[in-house]
């Protein structure tokens, strides 16, 4: 490949439809509107693209060029500030896995907020999922080989630092993201066998989508769906179509957690094209009955349940990591909370109850969740003393496992309460929450 067509500014400058000449004549319009002179012409730019050093000041006006903040350029570290993408989403090609990783780890650094990915972003990325063809593994480069025994050890941490409980993982971050910097380095500039490249994409997809819930959890969704993006360039890559309906159906997650129902049932619908592992199915099934309860598609969301009642008595032992744990526990209240949405409060009460009850103590982050889903159905069956017992203790929970997400949902039904504050628990539930 070009090295001037795989640098970053080229990326940047593409993906906002300018050519060589547009972003010279834009470098020099920002120098004038200071009362200076530039002399950037279409050379320097090719320049710049193979791997010239800008000085700081023409790094000031690249980004002005491109309409981006001023306060994204760090001169010391060209080219990696600049974006890649006009639209937040690196689109699925066969050598895309490290731009979309390089993507998320800049967004990482907290210089991104001014960008937002578009639903119609996420639906097109699935869409270009479901109907392209496979990625291509990276096999080898010039650069140094890379020790088999140092990526068991990246394995291994990384499999320990996901593995502990989630009041930990919310100190684990910054290693985390570490690993997943090196494990990118590796990729892009290390010397190995496709083996070894399968070992590499494996873990990138791992770290992207651990760091995904992470911060998704912690409210920060511009960079969770970056991270969600990039584990799924990598599970293209793969060929592991599994994984990425898995990566595709946490986007949906997210999606349907901020309201854009639409986004989440496009996205779930394609992710279902390519999915085969029964458990895989059965999770994607029960988010897409969720998201078509959310828009009052009864007759649609009750067929989404009866498929993944089927796929869950279908699965068996052999489930991708991503979705091993789903139960029993979770096609109950998750059944429940997609017929309390329909009008259906007795059943969905029930269900919502059993599942809870059914849940392991492994998953208090869950369980907390599924506290909230109670006692929203115990406000709607007008038990305010019930429903004030169940969000405090889900308020409780989540707080101790450091999950503001599932304090939001606690947090979300306390004006509900409001016309029961004489009720047992109401006031202190209340109080509780300021």
């Amino acid at each position: 490949m070009d090295k001037t067509a795989r640098h970053p500014l080229a990326a940047a400058r593409i993906a906002r439809g300018m050519t060589e000449k547009d972003l010279a004549a834009g470098v020099r319009a920002a120098a004038s509107r200071r009362g200076l002179r530039s002399g950037t012409d279409e050379a320097r730019v090719r320049k710049w693209q193979r791997g010239v050093r800008p000085n700081e000041e023409s790094q000031i006006y690249i980004a002005e060029a491109l309409v981006l903040p001023a306060d994204i350029v760090r001169a010391d570290d060209w080219p990696n500030w600049l974006p890649l993408t006009a639209d937040g989403v690196v689109p699925l090609g066969p050598h895309s896995s490290v731009p979309a990783l390089r993507e998320a780890l800049r967004t990482a650094m907290d210089r991104r907020t001014f960008l937002t990915i578009s639903g119609a972003a996420l639906s097109g990325l699935a869409a270009n999922w479901a109907l392209g063809t496979t990625g291509a593994l990276t096999q080898a480069h010039d650069g140094k080989p890379v020790d088999e025994d140092f990526v068991t050890l990246l394995e291994n941490i990384t499999q320990q630092l996901s593995g502990l409980g989630v009041e930990q993982r919310q100190h684990t971050a910054t290693l985390l993201d570490a690993s997943l910097t090196t494990v990118t380095n590796l990729i892009e500039h290390g010397r190995y066998r496709p083996a070894m490249g399968l070992r590499l994409h494996t873990l990138a997809a791992s770290l992207s989508q651990t760091l995904a819930w992470d911060t998704f959890d912690l409210g920060r969704h511009t960079l969770a769906s970056q991270y969600w993006i990039a584990g799924l360039h990598n599970a293209h890559a793969l060929g592991d179509h599994d994984l990425g309906a898995g990566l595709l159906s946490d986007l949906a997650y997210q999606a349907a957690w901020r309201h854009d129902h639409t986004t989440a049932a496009d996205i779930l619908t394609h992710a279902l094209a390519r999915a085969r592992n029964p458990a895989a199915r059965c999770l994607l099934q029960l988010r897409l009955a969720r998201t078509l309860a959310a828009r009052n598609e009864g007759r649609a969301a009750l067929r989404s349940l009866k498929a993944a009642e089927q796929h869950l008595s279908d699965a068996g032992a052999d489930r991708p990591t991503w979705c091993a744990w789903v139960s029993e526990a979770d096609l109950a209240v998750d059944s429940g909370q997609a017929l309390l949405d329909l009008g259906d409060t007795g059943r969905a009460h029930r269900l919502i109850t059993e599942g809870e009850r059914l849940l392991p103590s492994t998953r208090d982050k869950t369980r907390g969740v599924f506290l909230a889903y109670r006692a929203a159905s115990h406000l709607d069956l007008k038990e305010p003393e019930l429903a004030a017992s169940t969000a405090t203790r889900s308020l409780l929970l989540a707080r101790s496992t450091g999950a503001p997400r599932c304090v939001s949902l606690v947090e979300e039904l306390l004006p509900r309460f409001q016309p029961y504050q004489q009720a047992q628990g109401v006031a202190e539930l209340l109080q509780l929450a300021v």
